[in-house]
């Protein structure tokens, strides 16, 4: 997500609090929104695939995935 996205987001925030937004901006914003928060997942995920855990004995172990129950 480029810097000019982000900003395009906050400045439809901004708009829709004090003005409202056009159906079309609605939509836009819907798009940004869901654009950011794959972005931000992905990342994250990224993160904790590359997390160790580190015991007192002083052994290193990768951190898995929880398995759904």
């Amino acid at each position: 997500m480029t810097k000019e996205q982000v900003a395009r987001i906050n400045e439809l925030a901004r708009k829709k609090k004090t003005v409202g937004l056009t159906a079309d901006e609605v939509q836009e914003q819907a798009q940004l929104r869901a654009q950011y928060l794959s972005d931000f997942r992905e990342g994250f995920r990224q993160q904790l695939e590359n997390t160790y855990i580190q015991y007192a004995d002083g052994h290193k172990e990768k951190l898995n995935q929880k398995k759904p129950q």
